[in-house]
């Protein structure tokens, strides 16, 4: 099994190796080096990495329940197709998790956190459509620090193993992500959180983490062989305003 170039997919042997074993190979999925629908042998990444089969049979496990892997007794392990389904139910949690986020941000505004998301903000402008995969990177440290300065670090946690089909979403789509679209409204949700706006607040970081469904169709028909879809056909359009929810 071919493995990539990546430094951040290499092994510290001098640190528990099952939790390392679980990041690489969880990135390798959500960044398609691992296809959905690949066959990834357990002796074989084992010999990749220098390691026993006992850490890789454990991330397989751990893989397994985030759905990213489907284990099949005696005929392999099977990197799992992108649920239409799993990525609507974790777009779902996503949003009412970091508006609450968000709104507790807003309810007492923080200076020093202000701008240091200004400045990560500027960073990703630096970034720009030149690097996707790097602005992604820092578009996930923008969300992270906005639930660690909620007190919200358990919840952050959760919120990774729910949208890693999100993020498979995501990747599929590098070259046409609408970067400057994105990073304005980052900007929204830093200004209004900086003016103590909980409703303006709520209501910026719900548009943003809604952008998903408006690229959905078109990234779903230019790679459907990667999607577990409804019936097997494709799904209705999903870009029409949702429906019902508290966005005060």
């Amino acid at each position: 099994m071919r493995q990539e170039q990546n430094s951040d997919w290499t092994l510290d042997l001098a640190t528990s190796i099952t939790p390392q074993i679980t990041r690489i190979l969880r990135e390798r999925i959500i960044q398609n080096d691992l296809k959905p629908g690949d066959q990834i042998s357990e002796s074989e990444l084992a010999r990749d990495y220098g390691v026993s089969r006992q850490p890789v049979r454990e991330a397989f496990i751990k893989l397994a329940d985030q759905e990213l892997v489907e284990i099949r007794p005696q005929r392999g392990t099977i990197v799992t197709r992108i649920g239409y389904f799993a990525v609507l139910d974790a777009r779902f949690l996503r949003e009412a998790i970091e508006a609450d986020i968000v709104k507790i941000l807003a309810t007492a505004p923080d200076a020093g956190l202000v701008a240091d998301l200004r400045e990560q903000i500027d960073s990703q402008a630096a970034v720009g459509n030149d690097d996707p995969t790097a602005f992604m990177q820092l578009d996930e440290k923008f969300h992270r620090t906005l639930a660690h300065a909620a007190g919200k670090a358990g919840a952050w946690k959760q919120i990774e193993g729910l949208k890693s089909q999100m993020d498979r979403v995501r990747y599929l789509s590098l070259g046409e992500i609408r970067v400057d679209n994105l990073i304005t409204q980052h900007r929204a949700v830093v200004e209004q959180v900086a003016a103590g706006d909980v409703i303006a607040a709520n209501a910026a970081i719900r548009l943003h983490l809604r952008e998903v469904l408006n690229d959905l169709p078109r990234i779903i028909q230019g790679n459907q062989q990667f999607f577990e879809l409804p019936d097997g056909d494709m799904p209705p359009p999903v870009n029409a305003p949702i429906q019902g929810g508290n966005n005060a």
